[in-house]
């Protein structure tokens, strides 16, 4: 008999009612704007959005590999880990802000951000792919030319782009840290919406 219910129960229920039944998993590769710098972890926004797709019954697992002041090189270096051990179907790429505000070479950052693109659609993950700006002290130059990282990358490997991932923050004063360059609590809110309108479309497929 309790066979034959749960077997009427799903015979009746409407066609999707288990559209969220499969689990994925998102990798967050990132540094001090995806760590939660100087905030508490549960006030980020990775741990904002894991809250919020539980909330819209997406079985979805975020794993934060973001770490403080990180590089795109240091960030290659332990991507291919990174990888293997989460083996995501979407990798969440927030990484060159501390390349540009240190002036490294732009070049080397495109191409170790190239390569974790490759990387990731080498294991079959879907990539989102971060973009950031620098402050206009660096000049109209400079920042064009760190902005064209990000477009001309996601345009040449047919990646995602949000185009500025502190759209709307970065130049609110209320929802930066006193050091002008980090979201406090409440901007955390406002890039959780961000991230949130790109990822959606890009998650909802895994779930059919």
């Amino acid at each position: 008999m309790k066979t034959l219910t749960i077997f009427l129960l799903f015979l009746f229920l409407p066609f999707g009612s288990f559209a969220f039944a499969s689990n994925s998993k998102i990798l967050v590769f990132g540094d001090s704007l995806s760590a939660a710098y100087n905030i508490p972890t549960e006030k980020g926004w990775v741990t904002l959005l894991q809250n919020k797709l539980v909330e819209q019954k997406f079985t979805t697992s975020i794993t934060n590999a973001s770490i403080s002041g990180e590089t795109s090189s240091g960030g290659l270096v332990r991507f291919q880990s990174q990888l293997d051990k989460t083996m995501p179907d979407i990798v969440i790429l927030e990484l060159g802000a501390n390349d540009g505000l240190r002036g490294y070479d732009l070049s080397t950052t495109h191409q170790n951000l190239l390569k974790m693109v490759n990387m990731s659609h080498q294991k079959g993950a879907k990539v989102l792919l971060a973009g950031v700006h620098m402050p206009p002290n660096y000049g109209r130059t400079y920042t064009q030319k760190f902005d064209r990282i990000f477009t001309e990358l996601a345009k040449m490997e047919k990646v995602k782009l949000i185009p500025f991932i502190l759209e709307g923050v970065a130049t609110n004063q209320d929802l930066m840290l006193r050091d002008g360059l980090h979201p406090n609590e409440k901007g955390q809110q406002v890039i959780v919406e961000t991230v949130s309108d790109y990822l959606m479309p890009m998650l909802q497929p895994l779930h059919q």
